[in-house]
């Protein structure tokens, strides 16, 4: 049937703006509810990844991502006297990494202004505010959608509607919870003076009040502050007991003007279905973590970026609609390692049993003085260990970095200069490797060829110069002549040798229309 669009997406946070905006700018023609009438006046999430600002990069604003936020710089855990329990270093832009910086504290208010503002300029993405979500049924060849009255169909929906998502709750979708949860005061504050705060973001691991210091992007601060025992949320949640928590950090209504307190209760848990159909789960809809690991909003601009580009090959018929399994199955094994690390510095933050919290400080101030202690866990370019991945060659799964090369139009990230979607990357001539049905089949998917030359070297049509030495040797490691690396920037699989790459490709067309997806490595547009 005709509908009323190809894909509905319903909720505005940035999860939802990133997914409407990714399809629209294939062509497609996206719908947006949200329930409310005007934005959100307030920052939620406070911090973003390198690979985060990459997928936002690609959704047109990559240009305007200083506009939002700022490098952050460290990231410290401090027991009650001040001692450094544990320092995660945020600054710069090391090898293997997205090309952005590592970690950016932003405001989010800013974020959205930013990505509403680029929706605005694609005619084909409609946003329609103030109309909540009341049911949700799909019928043979699309979904009915009923909000405010209004009944819309589209081919697809995407729910982006949070925590208390209307459209989980339409499919039925149960959760899985971990059981770690706790109540904490958010106090957001912009100083009336400038300060330098060293570390700029800090955990107090005071069992007699965990607290949390950091930076919320472009001059605003963020102070959390824990729940204790016997105290209500209604004592919490006033501004007076606000200001108290806040004087002994040199904080009062004399320098710093209160944009928010509210109590919110963190948690740790995923849905136990992604999909239902034609109907799919994004963002806090799907899932809930913990704050310490500063990922909860990456992991939802991750749901996206995977997710929208399988979306876009189903809707264009050249993937068929069992690709989207592989969407669940990916994003569920990413988030088990996302939410479990925030688990274990969260029960390091919030121990309450000075005994406790003293066997902690001790265990943790030794490993601080070890220069041969284990480093903390990988949190951006976590590789995927199933899902849609190649079962030739070595290196599927591995989080392709970005640095900087040089093109025919000139020298840029690699997203950039090459362009985004598949590409078929190799330090070969492509033709040498592929026949003429092979290449037929990747331009059909939106396949860039690329060849890539040494620094220096001069670049023809389709070639790019490895300015910061970052593909030619990530090439050499997977013991491969190509790779194909997938439009989220992780790696299909590679090749050693031509019949390898013919393999390569038959893998990527078997897996982009096949009915499960290929590999555990565990185990039309208007």
């Amino acid at each position: 049937m005709t509908t009323d669009c190809d894909v509905l997406v319903v909720g505005w946070g940035p999860v939802g703006q990133l997914t409407a905006t990714l399809l629209a700018q294939q062509g497609w023609r996206v719908t947006v509810l949200e329930r409310y009438e005007r934005p959100y006046p307030f920052p939620r999430a406070v911090h973003f990844d390198g690979e985060t600002a990459r997928y936002l990069a690609a959704a047109g604003i990559g240009d305007r991502l200083h506009e939002v936020g700022d490098p952050a710089v460290d990231y410290e855990f401090h027991t009650a006297d001040g001692r450094v329990l544990m320092r995660l270093e945020l600054a710069g832009d090391p090898p293997g990494s997205a090309g952005w910086p590592r970690s950016v504290v932003f405001h989010q208010p800013a974020l959205e202004r930013v990505l509403q503002e680029r929706a605005e300029r694609l005619p084909n993405l409609r946003l329609l505010r103030g109309l909540e979500v009341t049911d949700c049924v799909e019928r043979d060849d699309h979904v009915e959608v009923t909000a405010g009255g209004r009944r819309l169909t589209a081919s697809w929906v995407v729910g982006c509607d949070g925590a208390n998502s209307a459209v989980r709750r339409a499919i039925g979708s149960t959760v899985t919870g971990l059981g770690f949860f706790y109540d904490w005061l958010l106090c957001d504050l912009v100083l009336k003076e400038p300060r330098e705060f060293r570390p700029n973001n800090l955990q107090i691991c005071d069992p007699a009040r965990p607290t949390t210091v950091v930076s919320g992007g472009l001059e605003h601060r963020r102070w959390e502050f824990m729940r204790l025992p016997g105290e209500s949320i209604e004592e919490l949640n006033r501004p007076e007991t606000a200001w108290r928590l806040l004087e002994p950090h040199g904080i009062t209504p004399d320098n710093a003007t209160m944009h928010r307190h509210s109590v919110y209760t963190f948690s740790a848990q995923w849905v136990d279905q992604w999909r239902r159909g034609r109907i799919l789960l994004a963002g806090d809809a799907a899932h809930l973590m913990p704050p310490f690991a500063g990922q909860g909003m990456c992991a939802g601009i991750r749901d996206a970026a995977n997710l929208t580009w399988k979306l876009d090959l189903v809707l264009r018929g050249r993937g068929a609609p069992a690709l989207l399994d592989s969407y669940a199955v990916e994003r569920t094994g990413h988030l088990r390692h996302f939410i479990g690390y925030a688990i274990e510095l969260g029960k390091m933050v919030c121990e309450l049993d000075p005994a406790a919290a003293a066997v902690r400080d001790t265990m943790l101030l030794a490993r601080a003085a070890d220069p041969e202690a284990e480093e903390p866990p990988q949190l951006s370019g976590v590789p995927l260990t199933e899902g849609l991945l190649s079962g030739a060659g070595p290196g599927a799964g591995a989080y392709m970095p970005q640095g900087q090369v040089t093109g025919t139009a000139g020298t840029g990230r690699f997203d950039d200069v090459a362009g985004r979607g598949f590409v078929f990357l190799t330090d070969q001539d492509p033709a040498a490797l592929l026949d003429d049905a092979d290449r037929e089949f990747l331009a059909d998917v939106g396949t860039r060829l690329v060849r890539v030359v040494p620094a220096g070297a001069p670049v023809g049509e389709g070639e790019v110069a490895d300015d910061d030495g970052v593909y030619l040797p990530f090439l050499a490691e997977s013991s491969a002549v190509a790779l194909v690396v997938r439009p989220d920037f992780y790696v299909f699989g590679s090749a050693a040798d031509r019949v390898s790459a013919a393999e390569l490709v038959g893998d990527l067309r078997r897996g982009l229309l096949s009915v499960t997806p290929q590999r555990s490595l565990s185990g039309g547009p208007v």
